[in-house]
């Protein structure tokens, strides 16, 4: 006879058995675009209905790259053998990596001076109060360059390597571009620009129908230009923008990025060819050229992804022309109006579209005024100088 305790431990012991079931399945090889709903969420607003949150569907079959997997623990280095250690294993065992943990609460930018100061521009205060406005309860950082030099020290005193590397960068914007890196590496949370401006809270990045346990890295398309002379203006066909991140710490492709970049710097610095750096290598030592092509190389890493199953590499072809958010492994690649709407070229919408997340005002202090504006043409230029 089926009494209630042995009812209540045929329950429990079904549960358990469920849950060591899905959490020893890897995620389905598939990509997934997280459809786009603004036709009828403008439609509902206007009618004064609650909008619909977006779902995710998967991919055509033509367009099915990689999903990601989880690589295999390391074993852990003995203490003696540390300093001796490649600085991937180093950086990997001092900042792992933990998918399913929350995305820190942080927001991260870097200027000259603090909003405190007097000396603090009038024109980035508005932007800079976006952040915290949105974000209510987000510990809300602005790090000058001198507090940068103690935090690092700080957070890599036990990988003297990237210390050495960032402080033999000749370039106050090689190290604004190697900082976000190793901030997010190390806390995680949001970087974004001192020009830019926080339109929607960064819980309103991701749809509800995505599990943000399963999410790590959100990045958005800075380019997509479908032009014939796009080499002229841009160094990817297409290119992520790194003016706004947002990660969990430990993430691979931040793991990466920072092993690259200390690892080139070093040896450019024993060669001596830190020197004679010219602004115009900027992009792809540290700017948005490396980025995208680190990121592409963690969608086509074995390592993370399956590649038996897939139907070849993940390419700029599989983000041309993108609406909608896409989901490849634990990365969402948001579209260009998410981080650069108002662009007027590239397929952007405007500031008020539903996708529109972050402004950017492409101020590029670090670059001579005809670079600052990179691909927009004289008409837009025009028109930006009189807004």
């Amino acid at each position: 006879m089926l009494t209630f305790k042995r009812a209540l431990i045929a329950a429990a012991v079904f549960i358990t058995m469920l849950f060591l079931v899905t959490r020893s399945h890897p995620t389905a090889n598939t990509m997934t675009v997280i459809k786009d709903t603004d036709s009828q969420q403008d439609s509902k607003e206007k009618a004064g209905s609650t909008p619909s949150t977006p779902s995710a569907t998967p991919i055509p079959d033509n367009m099915v790259p990689l999903s990601g997997k989880k690589p295999k623990n390391s074993q852990q280095l003995p203490l003696g053998d540390f300093s001796k250690a490649p600085i991937r294993d180093k950086l990997s065992y001092q900042f792992p990596y933990d998918v399913e943990s929350k995305f820190p609460a942080y927001i991260w930018q870097t200027w000259k001076y603090t909003p405190a100061s007097g000396d603090f521009g009038e024109n980035f205060r508005p932007a800079e109060a976006s952040w915290s406005e949105k974000h209510p309860g987000f510990i809300h950082e602005v790090i000058t360059d001198q507090v940068a030099v103690h935090l690092l020290r700080h957070l890599y005193a036990s990988i003297p390597e990237v210390l050495e590397a960032y402080n033999a960068l000749p370039m106050a914007v090689l190290k604004a571009d190697f900082f976000r890196y190793l901030i997010l590496l190390a806390r995680g949370g949001i970087y974004s620009d001192i020009d830019t401006h926080a339109l929607k809270s960064a819980a309103e990045w991701l749809p509800e129908s995505v599990p943000r346990e399963a999410i790590g890295l959100v990045i958005g398309i800075e380019a997509d230009p479908d032009r014939p002379d796009w080499k002229e203006w841009y160094s990817r066909r297409i290119q992520f923008c790194q003016w706004t991140i947002q990660s969990k710490p430990g993430h691979p492709v931040l793991r990466e990025i920072v092993a690259n970049i200390t690892l080139e710097t070093l040896k450019r610095k024993e060669n001596g060819s830190l020197k004679s750096f010219k602004d115009n290598k900027v992009i792809e030592f540290t700017g948005p050229a490396l980025w995208t092509d680190t990121i592409f190389d963690f969608l086509n890493d074995e390592k993370y992804f399956d590649m038996s199953t897939g139907k070849g590499n993940i390419t700029w072809r599989d983000f041309t022309g993108m609406k909608e958010a896409k989901k490849v492994g634990d990365v969402v690649v948001l579209p260009i109006t998410s981080f650069s709407p108002g662009v007027q070229q590239m397929g952007a919408e405007d500031y008020d579209h539903p996708m529109a997340f972050v402004k950017h005002e492409f101020e590029g202090t670090w670059k001579p005024e005809n670079l600052r504006h990179i691909g927009v043409t004289t008409e837009e230029a025009e028109k930006k100088k009189q807004q």
